[in-house]
């Protein structure tokens, strides 16, 4: 490995032939001589009063020239400089001036940054502002050199983030949006106006019939210079289809005509500008309703009322504690678990199920049976006795005991008597959801919605237990067969056998391998793991959730075995759409939505753990608050060859039971 002259990390190989160099793989830097090609891109730099800049910014070459744009799921763009790059052709930095060189032609100077100032010291840099910028060395320091006001920005607030997110620029003056003296909005911080403005109440997605529109005539958006308009006949039909779009955050309408005029549906609404004086342009920001307080009036009857039931229901937990202290068992193995549930006898238990008489399901870990707990319906787990071992019982006992979330299956009692142990959890009507999933429950497969619901679930659940409990809780057997669905399709995650506590103050801990081949993250065959071992597990369940197919199908052609290999696939060849589930149309209707959430689930596949996003992230992006990362690595790498025993090929499409590789349950 070398650098040369020009500043280009050039690798050799034993044979002295470059396998690879820096100048091709640019970032935020242009060096001189360094050639930007057809496709080739600068990212912005990131800081941080600019917080997710390396997001928003980048500018790249295209077949038409140079284009600069902001945002990733919404690429908008900014700023164009007219060019024809071809097969042969490239932009450069030489003598202070981006040149096109072509071999047919003599260079051509395209954009002259400093016509007062040439030198072979120095460098362009894409700023974290989405400007470019260029330095030179002089006398040992490093000094910016002012480039022309017409580079990347006509006017200051032709500028995407002149103001910051909902900020309106007027005059290079920056204000939060009010309607009719309704405060909607909060700047960031009061001192700096220009970091942009908040919404007083962010939008969710679990109740969109509270979102409205809220109306700015004469505002318009930085980028309806350019063509990235989709034409609507009327600004009813615009303002319509952002109202049914959660991700949608505004509708931006420019009146060409009586019956023409073009609509933008922007998820990210940055820089606003006010007094633009061609066409008719309204702005409607999405906002999220409030229902209106109580009034005093039963204010003041709920006070008592609310304080007596507090009183009444402390007398019951005393009165229940007092009883159960009186009459429960003493055993040394678990009364030093905190927020113990409730115990029973073995002989409670086997009349509560009609002598385990209902099956619900079955598992290497033992099998389910309904049973009914006065008016409640149970479910009850009565784990094989050569099953799994004590100290995962205690786990699990422990872990889902002390815990309580809408998205977590919540843990009734247990049963430790003798060599019987068993759970007993809150009933889940329609099962796991494998089943319909995978063997396609009925004859209609899940809608689009109903899947998106499960998905937002499932990542509410492992994010309160990443990031809201006392200890980190790492699930380590993430898969459908583990999630479970009430009478609505509520998703609930269950099964906490193999669990881990992680110290808040804890990277990583050690332990051995553990968990469901096809599920398990690449960091498993150094056995120090994270939560981010869930996070990959649950980017595998999206896929399934989507494709509507198992992880590892050997049913199907030898290339299209693991889900996550063919993914890979279709990832490169940008052919997402070809993994929606086939059987459902209602999937194929959203198909956009369908493939943002598939991106989310490449980026939770990323091999490296430090690149997938946190489950609190993964939630917010599925309500529409965050951007998918856009620079994903295709490259997954799934464990499963490693670990999974050879099958013989069948023409069944079920596949073998799952190898539970810490103990057995």
């Amino acid at each position: 490995m070398t650098i040369n002259d020009l500043g280009n990390l050039v690798l050799f190989d034993q044979n002295n032939r470059s396998v690879w160099q820096s100048f091709d793989h640019p970032t935020d830097t242009l060096l001189p001589m360094q050639p930007l090609l057809e496709g080739m891109t600068l990212r912005s730099n990131s800081s941080f009063t600019y917080r997710s800049a390396s997001d928003r910014f980048y500018f790249t070459v295209l077949s038409g020239g140079l284009s600069a744009y902001v945002g990733s799921a919404q690429p908008q763009e900014y700023y164009a400089l007219p060019a024809s790059i071809g097969n042969n052709s490239y932009i450069t930095l030489v003598n202070s001036s981006l040149t096109v060189f072509d071999a047919a032609s003599r260079p051509q100077i395209l954009l002259n940054l400093h016509p007062l100032w040439a030198s072979l010291f120095q460098f362009i840099r894409f700023e974290s502002d989405g400007h470019l910028r260029l330095y030179d060395w002089v006398d040992g320091d490093l000094e910016m050199m002012l480039v022309p006001r017409d580079v990347l920005q006509q006017e200051d607030c032709d500028y995407p983030t002149a103001c910051g997110e909902y900020g309106i620029c007027s005059g290079g003056q920056c204000s939060c949006p009010t309607s009719n003296n309704a405060t909607y909005f909060k700047q960031i911080i009061n001192q700096s106006p220009n970091l942009g403005c908040v919404l007083e109440t962010p939008i969710s997605c679990q109740s969109m019939q509270d979102h409205r529109l809220v109306a700015f005539p004469d505002l318009s958006y930085f980028y309806q210079n350019n063509s990235i308009e989709a034409q609507e006949s009327d600004e009813e039909t615009c303002k319509l289809s952002c109202l049914r779009t959660c991700s949608c955050k505004a509708a931006m309408f420019r009146s060409y005509g009586p019956n023409a005029g073009g609509c933008s549906l922007v998820k990210q609404v940055l820089t606003l500008q006010a007094g633009y004086s061609v066409g008719n342009n309204s702005a409607y920001l999405k906002i999220q309703m409030t229902h209106p307080p109580q009034t005093a009036k039963r204010r003041v009857l709920l006070g008592p009322l609310l304080a007596g039931s507090i009183a009444l229901l402390i007398l019951l937990i005393f009165a229940l504690w007092v009883i159960r202290r009186r009459y429960q068992e003493k055993d040394e193995e678990f009364t030093n678990i905190p927020g113990m549930p409730s115990r029973f006898t073995f002989e409670k238990l086997k009349v509560t199920t009609n002598k385990f008489s209902n099956k619900l399901r079955e598992g290497g870990f033992g099998s389910v049976f309904k049973g009914q707990l006065g008016e409640e319906t149970v479910a009850i787990k009565q784990l094989d006795r050569a099953g799994q071992g004590k100290k995962e019982f205690l786990a699990e006992v422990q872990i889902i005991g002390c815990i309580q979330h809408i998205n977590l299956v919540k843990l009734v009692g247990f049963c430790a008597e003798k060599s019987h142990r068993l759970l007993v959890y809150e009933y889940m009507p329609r099962g796991s959801l494998e089943k319909w999933i995978h063997y396609k429950h009925n004859s209609t497969p899940l809608d689009w919605c109903t899947r998106r619901k499960i998905v937002t679930d499932i990542a509410k659940g492992l994010s309160y237990l990443h990031e809201d409990c006392r200890q980190r809780i790492a699930h380590l057997d993430i898969k459908p067969h583990n999630i479970l669905l009430d009478d609505n399709f509520n998703a609930k995650v269950s099964d906490f056998g193999l669990s881990k506590l992680i110290d808040r103050e804890d990277s990583q801990v050690m332990t051995r391998m553990r968990g469901t081949p096809g599920y398990m993250a690449p960091e498993w065959l150094t056995s120090q793991i994270t939560e981010k071992v869930d996070v990959y597990s649950f980017g595998v369940v999206v896929m399934e959730i989507i494709s509507g197919r198992k992880n590892l199908d050997y049913s199907q052609p030898e290339g299209s075995v693991q889900l996550i290999t063919l993914l890979q696939g279709k990832a490169e060849n940008g052919q997402l759409e070809d993994m929606i589930d086939g059987n459902s149309d209602d999937m194929h209707l959203h198909k956009e939505e369908v493939v943002e959430v598939m991106k989310l689930a490449m980026w939770c596949l990323q091999s490296d753990k430090n690149r997938r996003p946190a489950m609190s992230l993964v939630v917010k992006v599925i309500e529409g608050e965050r951007d998918v990362e856009a620079n994903l690595d295709y490259n997954f790498f799934d464990l499963s060859p490693a670990i999974s025993v050879p099958v013989c090929r069948s023409t069944s499409s079920a596949v073998p039971a799952a190898s539970i590789l810490s103990a057995p349950r």
